[in-house]
């Protein structure tokens, strides 16, 4: 047990001292730098959707 306590102590020490935490505009930017990428992802992947459902519609129409 008192390894477990003393794990939690330096585990404690190491996020209170020895992290360097991003600043609130740092987390502001990256927020946005992942929304935007997840929208042109989800952009991508709807545009690939479209054009294999309009390929398999042409394709099974054609028999």
């Amino acid at each position: 047990m008192a390894k477990f306590v003393t794990y939690i102590k330096e585990s404690a020490d190491d996020l209170l001292n020895k992290v360097s935490w991003p600043t609130w505009k740092d987390l502001q930017s990256s927020s946005v730098v992942v929304a935007v990428a997840s929208l042109i992802i989800a952009l991508i992947v709807y545009l690939m959707d479209l054009s294999f459902r309009n390929i398999m519609e042409w394709l099974y129409g054609s028999f």
